[in-house]
């Protein structure tokens, strides 16, 4: 399945004196997904675009922390 939000497994040392993080989580951006941008796409209405900050249906990406998605259990 397609997502935006990657994770990695960073190396964790045994000298290290903090508790590790297993999984690292970061998102990326739509629009690196789209090659060139076609012609016709579906668009907001201009006030909802201004409350999303973008015209473009497929441009818009709303940010989710992983706090967030674990408590929806949409997220390991």
């Amino acid at each position: 399945m397609f997502t935006t939000r990657k994770q990695y497994y960073p190396y964790i040392s045994p000298f290290d004196p903090c508790p590790p993080i297993r999984v690292k989580t970061y998102v990326t951006a739509p629009n690196l997904y789209l090659g060139f941008q076609p012609p016709n796409l579906p668009q907001f209405s201009p006030h909802e675009a201004l409350q999303k900050g973008t015209l473009w249906k497929v441009f818009y990406d709303p940010y989710y922390s992983p706090y967030e998605m674990a408590n929806k259990g949409d997220y390991k």
